[in-house]
C-alpha cells in the first residue's frame, strides 16, 4: 500500500509514525520478534517434517496424518480471534514467553509419545503456543514500523517462513537418523525465545509510558459496514485458497515425491525446503511492494500470477519440480503480508484482532484442509490431490470485488 493510501484510510494513526523517543529500537524489535517468529515456526514446523516417520512408526493412516494437522490448526485458529480481540482492550506482552512455554512442553510430548493420543495433545499444545504468538508479536511489528506496515509485516513474517523451511531440513539430518526423541532437542530453541520475548515485552511497557498522552488510534473504518464486512469476506476466501494449496505442500509434498519419484525422506525434505525456502522469500519481497504499488496490486499478482505453475507441476518430471514449486512458494506467499495489511486497514486500531483472525483463518482452513486432502488421498492417492489443488487460484478473480483504498465513496 502506498504511503498516500496509507495515510488517506488511517490518517488518525499519527501516533504510531511520529517518532519517538524509543524509535531508535524499532528495527531491533521487528527483528527481535521476526526471529523468535523463525524459532517458534521452526519448532512447529517438525511436527509435519517428520510425518513420514510417524506413519511408519505408529502405523498411521493418512486420515490420521490429517488429524494431527488438524489438531494443531484448529487449535491456533478458534483461540487466535479471542486472543487478539481481548489484545487490543488490553495489550499483554509478557503473554508471549507464556505461549512459547506452551510450544516447549508440546515438542517434549511429540519426542517421547507413547501412543498416538499423545501425539494429538502435543499437538494441540503447539497450536495453542501459535494462538498466543501471533496477535502479539504482530502488534509489536507494526508499533515498531514507523509508518511502513508492509515492510515490518514481511520482516515478521518471513522470520516464520524460513523456520517453516529449515523445520523439514533440520528434521531430515537431525531427527530422522537419530530418531523421534531428538524433537526434544529443540527446546533450546524455545527457551531462547522465551528470554528474547521477555525482552520484547520490556520494550513494549516503555513504549506504552512514552506514548500513553498521544491520542488514540482512531477506529472509524474507511468505507461503510457492509463494504468492510464485504471485503474482509474476500480477504478470507484468497487466504482460504492460499492455504489450502500450502496444506497439500506441507502435508503431503514428501509423500507426493517419494510415490510419485520414488525419493527417500532425505531427498524429499530437500525438496519441500525448496518450495518453503521460496515462500520466504516471497514474503520478504510481498510487502515492501505493497507498500510502494499498493496492497491490492500484489494480491491480484500472487494469486492469479501462481495459476500456470500449479497447473503445470502434476504433469511434470523430477527435473522440473523444484523449479515449479519454487516459483509457486515464491508468487503464492507474497500476497499474505498485503492481505494483513490491507485488512488492517479497513479495520483501524484493532491489530491484533485482524493479526488473530487472518493468522487464525490461515491455520484454520490449512488444518481443514490437510484431514479433507488426507481422506482424499487414502481414497484416490496422493497425485489426485495434487491434480485438485492446481485450480484453486482461480478464486484469485475475487481481488476484483475489492475496494480501492483510496476512494472511501460508498
Amino acid at each position: 500500500m502506498s504511503q498516500a493510501g496509507l495515510s488517506h484510510t488511517v490518517g488518525t494513526m499519527d501516533a504510531e509514525r511520529r517518532p519517538t523517543s524509543v524509535e531508535q529500537t524499532t528495527y531491533s524489535i521487528i527483528l527481535a520478534v521476526s526471529f523468535c517468529h523463525f524459532l517458534n515456526d521452526m519448532m512447529q514446523a517438525l511436527l509435519p517434517a517428520i510425518y513420514p516417520m510417524l506413519k511408519a512408526d505408529y502405523g498411521l493412516a493418512f486420515w490420521q496424518i490429517g488429524l494431527l494437522t488438524l489438531t494443531f490448526q484448529v487449535t491456533a485458529s478458534i483461540l487466535q480471534p479471542l486472543i487478539g480481540f481481548y489484545t487490543d482492550k488490553r495489550p499483554m506482552p509478557y503473554s508471549l514467553p507464556v505461549g512459547m512455554a506452551s510450544t516447549l512442553i508440546g515438542l517434549v510430548l511429540l519426542a517421547h509419545a507413547a501412543s498416538y493420543p499423545f501425539l494429538l495433545v502435543g499437538a494441540a499444545l503447539i497450536g495453542f503456543g501459535s494462538a498466543v504468538f501471533h496477535p502479539e508479536s504482530s502488534r509489536m511489528a507494526r508499533f515498531a514500523s514507523g509508518g511502513r506496515f508492509g515492510l515490518a509485516q514481511s520482516l515478521f513474517q518471513v522470520g516464520g517462513n524460513v523456520g517453516t523451511a529449515i523445520g523439514p531440513l533440520l528434521a531430515a539430518f537431525i531427527v530422522v537418523p537419530r530418531g523421534q526423541g531428538s524433537v526434544a532437542w529443540f527446546s533450546v530453541a524455545a527457551i531462547t525465545a522465551m528470554v528474547i520475548l521477555w525482552q520484547v515485552g520490556n520494550w513494549y511497557s516503555r513504549y506504552r509510558i512514552a506514548n500513553a498522552g498521544r491520542p488514540v488510534a482512531s477506529r472509524v473504518m474507511p468505507f461503510s459496514r457492509n463494504k468492510v464486512v464485504a471485503a474482509l469476506a474476500i480477504l478470507a476466501l484468497l487466504v482460504f485458497t492460499k492455504n489450502i494449496y500450502m496444506a497439500s505442500i506441507t502435508s503431503y509434498y514428501t509423500f507426493y515425491v517419494m510415490a510419485r519419484f520414488g525419493v527417500d525422506i532425505s531427498q524429499a525434505q530437500v525438496l519441500l525446503f525448496v518450495f518453503l525456502g521460496a515462500a520466504a522469500l516471497g514474503t520478504v519481497l510481498g510487502g515492501p511492494i505493497g507498500d510502494r504499488y499498493g496492497s491490492k496490486f500484489v494480491i491480484w499478482f500472487s494469486i492469479l500470477g501462481v495459476l500456470p505453475f500449479t497447473l503445470a507441476l502434476p504433469y511434470v518430471d523430477l527435473s522440473w519440480t523444484p523449479f515449479l514449486t519454487a516459483a509457486i512458494g515464491l508468487i503464492l506467499a507474497s500476497a499474505f503480508p498485503a492481505i494483513v495489511v490491507f485488512a488492517q486497514e479497513l479495520l483501524p486500531g484493532r491489530v491484533g484482532l485482524v493479526a488473530g483472525l487472518f493468522f487464525g483463518f490461515a491455520f484454520g482452513m490449512g488444518g481443514i484442509a490437510a484431514a479433507v486432502l488426507g481422506v482424499v488421498a487414502d481414497a484416490r492417492g496422493v497425485e489426485f490431490v495434487f491434480r485438485i489443488c492446481s485450480y484453486l487460484p482461480l478464486l484469485g478473480l475475487l481481488t476484483i470485488f475489492l475496494p480501492t483504498m483510496g476512494d472511501k465513496a460508498g
